[in-house]
């Protein structure tokens, strides 16, 4: 017997020598580029772009000894760089997580939009790169995005306002149709990521506003709501608008998976909001969708499209959540709860917890929409190679992840060098910055924060119960994800300047790993229980 654990410590030492040389994912390898942050952006052009692999390379329980992989992306450069070893040690480090049994909720997935801005700044590069940059989004070789929310008609990342329904009083929408920016720009860049997807994309359709003439200030812009009151003309309407939207991309070949009933209603409340808008009370919303929109959606045959209430801050929550869904007919109409980022930092999460607890049975949370929009400090350019950006975005899944959310979907996927197009001044960060100047885009920190949750953590996974033994303010967070009840990814996020050392116990393994996280860094572990 000696001689055979001989041949496994080689064997194993070898194998995990191998895979320690190179990056385990990555098949072509970022072109780094310095500009004036403190980390680097990815170069990619017409004919060059990082990639990855399309499988992590598990050897799967049948082999003699139980390896993890850990996939690394660091503030000093390391973009999704691959590590591994064995459960072979039962030596503790001063930060300690362990897994348990229980399990929360599904995973539907994490994606971007297919904004104005996004698919004009696609089109704005020469045809190979515009197919590098979906690639990089949606392929096998890129980060796997399985949702795309779909503006419907104007919002705030376009280059004017506009509906689909611009003829005052066309109340039965015969000259309802698609624009030169469905047409020319999102249907096309939607299809080509279809195309190179191996995953399924969930499409979700959301409105800022009506036209013009339905709302009761006869301006897409500024405080009002839908003229009348639900079950009236005017609702009609609005409800037959979205089924017409429904059956216009049907007819251009493409399924819409979800809508939600309103981009931030609470919008609409603002006097002289600059961007689209429409104005809903959650008693509003409740009772269009239970006279109008529901029965609508049904009647044309589509009452199988997800529908989801709120798609706004999380500060709203329980409360819209109780208005709409206890006890409403517009409940047998609803799939879930959409949710915003922008006000994450000061709005606690027991507003989540509650929400989940009280609907999550039923409900999905699903977090629709994040972007940056703080970072131009008055000189309207984005900041590329921000290190900050990234770990928020990471930090905030995670939080939405530990809090019963189901997915996280950004605000854009291309922007331009200013942070546009957008309507009113109100530019944002993108995960991709395009540069059409040069036929180039560069892939910031935040696309490498996405990657690790929409590559690595496969849609229809359960969130893992966990504990955490450290300090609250260590500067670690992670969460765990399980699928077919053996397959294990964990995320987590190093905040400190200054590397630690971490050790992960599952107890259903021999040994633990123990792991070195680099000074600002993000890590997803994978393994197969045995």
């Amino acid at each position: 017997m000696s001689g055979y654990f001989t041949l496994r410590y080689i064997f194993v030492h070898v194998f995990l020598y191998i895979f320690s040389q190179k990056s385990v994912f990555c098949d072509k390898p970022c072109i780094a580029r310095q500009f004036d942050q403190d980390s680097v952006v990815c170069v990619c052009n017409a004919t060059y772009c990082d990639t990855f692999g399309s499988a992590i390379p598990h050897p799967g329980p049948a082999n003699p000894y139980a390896y993890w992989y850990a996939t690394l992306t660091s503030r000093d450069g390391l973009r999704l760089s691959g590590r591994s070893g064995s459960f072979g040690s039962n030596q503790l480090n001063r930060y300690v997580f362990t897994v348990g049994n229980e399990t929360a909720q599904q995973i539907l997935g994490f994606g971007g939009a297919f904004s104005d801005a996004t698919t004009i700044n696609m089109n704005n590069l020469s045809a190979k790169a515009r197919v590098k940059l979906i690639e990089s989004y949606f392929s096998a070789n890129g980060i796997e995005y399985n949702i795309g929310r779909i503006p419907m008609a104007s919002n705030d990342f376009s280059t004017r306002l506009y509906s689909y329904a611009d003829s005052v009083g066309d109340l039965e929408l015969k000259h309802f149709n698609l624009t030169v920016e469905d047409i020319s720009y999102k249907i096309p860049a939607i299809k080509e990521a279809v195309r190179l997807s191996r995953r399924k994309i969930s499409l979700i359709g959301s409105p800022w506003s009506s036209p013009f003439w339905m709302k009761s200030n006869n301006n897409m812009t500024g405080s009002g709501t839908i003229k009348g009151a639900p079950g009236g003309e005017y609702n009609k309407a609005w409800a037959k608008y979205f089924v017409k939207f429904l059956e216009a991309y049907k007819n251009n070949g493409i399924s819409i998976w979800g809508l939600t009933a309103q981009n931030e209603p609470n919008d609409g409340d603002i006097k002289d909001f600059p961007l689209p808008c429409l104005g809903w009370t959650p008693e509003l919303q409740r009772d269009f969708i239970g006279e109008d929109l529901g029965p609508a959606l049904e009647a044309a045959g589509f009452g199988h499209v997800k529908l989801m209430i709120l798609d706004d801050q999380r500060a709203f929550l329980p409360y819209w959540a109780d208005i709409v869904l206890n006890g409403t007919k517009a409940s047998k109409y609803v799939s879930g709860i959409a949710v915003h980022w922008y006000e994450d930092l000061i709005v606690p999460t027991w507003t989540l917890d509650a929400t989940y607890q009280q609907f999550g049975e039923n409900f999905f949370i699903l977090n629709t929409e994040a972007g940056i929009k703080d970072k131009l400090n008055g000189n309207k350019t984005v900041l590329l190679g921000n290190w900050d950006q990234g770990e928020h975005y990471f930090t905030d899944i995670i939080q939405d992840m530990k809090h019963g959310v189901s997915g996280w979907v950004d605000g854009n996927m291309a922007l331009d060098m200013r942070g546009g197009p957008n309507l009113a001044d109100n530019s944002a960060e993108s995960p991709i910055i395009v540069n059409a100047e040069k036929d180039e885009f560069y892939k910031q920190p935040m696309y490498y924060a996405m990657a690790h949750f929409s590559k690595f953590v496969s849609p229809g996974s359960k969130v893992l119960a966990h504990e955490f033994n450290g300090e609250d303010d260590s500067g670690f967070d992670g969460v765990f994800f399980v699928q077919d009840e053996t397959s294990i990814t964990a995320n987590f996020v190093n905040t400190n300047e200054q590397g630690q050392d971490i050790s992960i116990i599952d107890p259903t393994m021999i040994g633990n790993i123990n792991f070195h996280m680099p000074a600002k860094s993000f890590v997803t572990f994978s393994w197969f229980r045995e």
